[in-house]
């Protein structure tokens, strides 16, 4: 019989011998990935990390962007990594969740509007060194975000009547109608900043405003220097009327010209450089072609099946055709909330209606009434009681008033959010650590 002491130390050192590292000119050193970020529950390790800098920068490069230096592109956006990485837990905690047929669907509009099927389109993802697992992943991410943001600040948003009034008088006390298409620097330093920072923050402005006007590009500049949300988009604030400028914003923006930079603006926030992209001026009347119509809706469901629907609509088309008052067959028959006014609609603007009411409305002469259409809501039978060319621009004023409010609102509003779920969180950011 084998002696078992001799073979387990002879075996022993045999293992000893076999991973007895070699000396250390000769081994092969292979770097391990590391935490660059802690944040709350989850970290960031350096290979997401490179990754995300990886495709950020393909994008930027196929936009035309110059980069900014890497150092800086990395802080960036691993800051961007840390703000998402907060909602996003915040959004499975809160039980907000993107179902995979939900994925599903837009990852097939993304398809479709790129001319593709999913199978081609997964090839050319392929073909671009983005695995589909991935890009699947980031999609359902970004839903969700943008899900989070609306549940918890765009849906908080009221506007009131005399929010639109008062901007709508500012707009025309401004004196002025021009729209600008501005880009934005911001060096943030608030109000208890001390004197030595402050101090340092100035000179910070100073050197990207030199380096704007020795011709560099803008949106490297903002990439490299500004403290915005957008830096990396090139700090684009888009179109802005006059009205939705800041004064120290819109005095600083009058006199310049389309590719124009300010000079060094100081507000509570900070330092700020503007620069006009394009501007434009004047408005005139906004004048929209209405129709006068009334319809009669029959209805099909479970119950009502879209034959017996068809014969009730034939049966009241024929009716009409021989000279039943239009109204009183809405009255009686029409499934629609307009029937108590005998169909009628009202002034009804382009897109008002679903497309195949609005083309048949269209084409219909004063007072004729349309054979039976189909659209989602049922069958109708329309007819066009009058026609008339409207100045909308009071109401259009107003919508675009709402619209304006409603975007300055929330844009403040979600950088407090997120300032605010930041603030809450435990953040710590290992960047320059090393092995």
């Amino acid at each position: 019989m084998f002696n078992l002491k001799f073979v387990l130390i002879f075996g022993l050192l045999l293992f000893c011998s076999t991973v007895n590292p070699a000396p250390l000119e000769q081994a092969e050193i292979i770097k391990i990935d590391r935490i660059v970020a802690i944040v709350d529950q989850v970290v960031i390790t350096e290979k997401e990390l490179a990754d995300r800098i990886k495709s950020v920068t393909a994008q930027l490069e196929k936009q035309g962007t110059e980069l900014p230096p890497p150092a800086i592109l990395e802080k960036q956006i691993l800051e961007r990594m840390i703000t998402d990485s907060l909602q996003l837990q915040f959004a499975s905690q809160t039980g907000l969740r993107v179902d995979d047929n939900q994925l599903d669907k837009t990852i097939e509009r993304i398809a479709a509007q790129n001319k593709m099927d999913i199978p081609t389109f997964k090839k050319a993802l392929l073909e671009d060194g983005i695995q589909y697992r991935k890009f699947r992943e980031d999609i359902r991410n970004e839903i969700t975000l943008a899900r989070l943001r609306e549940r918890e600040v765009d849906n908080r948003i009221n506007i009131t009547e005399s929010e639109i009034d008062s901007f709508i008088a500012m707009q025309a006390a401004s004196n002025s109608s021009d729209e600008f298409e501005i880009s934005h620097i911001l060096i943030r330093a608030g109000e208890d900043t001390a004197p030595d920072d402050l101090k340092k923050l100035r000179a910070k402005a100073e050197d990207a405003l030199s380096q704007l006007q020795a011709g560099k590009d803008f949106a490297k500049i903002s990439a490299s220097f500004s403290d915005a949300p957008n830096a990396l988009e090139g700090g684009s604030l888009g179109w802005k009327n006059g009205s939705q400028i800041p004064a120290l914003f819109l005095e600083a923006l009058k006199p310049l010209k389309a590719g124009e930079t300010s000079q060094i603006l100081r507000s509570p926030n900070g330092f700020h450089i503007l620069k006009v992209t394009n501007r434009r001026g004047g408005s005139s009347p906004l004048v929209v072609g209405q129709t006068h119509v009334r319809h009669i809706l029959i209805k099909f469901s479970e119950v009502v099946s879209e034959k017996d629907a068809m014969t009730r609509i034939a049966d009241i088309k024929e009716r009409l055709d021989h000279g039943d008052k239009f109204e009183d067959l809405a009255r009686q028959y029409s499934d629609d909330g307009s029937a108590k006014s005998g169909g009628d609609l009202g002034w009804v603007n382009p897109g008002d209606t679903v497309p195949e009411f609005e083309k048949t409305m269209n084409v219909l002469a004063l007072g004729e009434i349309s054979n039976v259409i189909k659209t989602q809501f049922g069958l109708h039978v329309i007819q066009v009681l009058e026609r008339r060319n409207q100045d909308m621009s009071k109401e259009a004023a107003r919508i675009k008033a709402r619209q304006e409010i409603r975007a300055r609102k929330s844009d403040e509003a979600y950088q407090d959010w997120v300032r605010e779920l930041r603030d809450r969180a435990f953040v710590e950011i290992r960047l320059e650590d090393k092995f």
